[in-house]
């Protein structure tokens, strides 16, 4: 897995608003509508190895920085990881 191939992955699926949280605006990609569970699994795989850990209120995540746009997961194990979220980088 490449920063190359995390690219072609976020550009081949569609990123949905969070409405829920609107004083936070992000976007996020569900594990299950995923083109695969595998490449899925890659690309979580390679944000954690390759993250910055950055504390979030109380929390601590890792965060991948790419072309503008930081992508995280609410760092539960892989096995029950099943969004992918990601927010602008202003």
């Amino acid at each position: 897995m490449t920063e190359d191939n995390i690219r072609e992955f976020i550009a081949a699926h569609t990123w949905t608003f969070a409405k829920s949280m609107p004083k936070i605006p992000h976007f996020y990609v569900v594990r299950d509508k995923c083109r695969s569970d595998e490449e899925f699994v890659r690309v979580v795989t390679y944000m954690r190895k390759h993250g910055e850990a950055r504390a979030f209120f109380r929390k601590t995540y890792t965060y991948l920085d790419v072309d503008g746009w930081s992508y995280w997961t609410m760092g539960n194990p892989l096995w029950d990881t099943t969004i992918i979220n990601r927010s602008q980088i202003k």
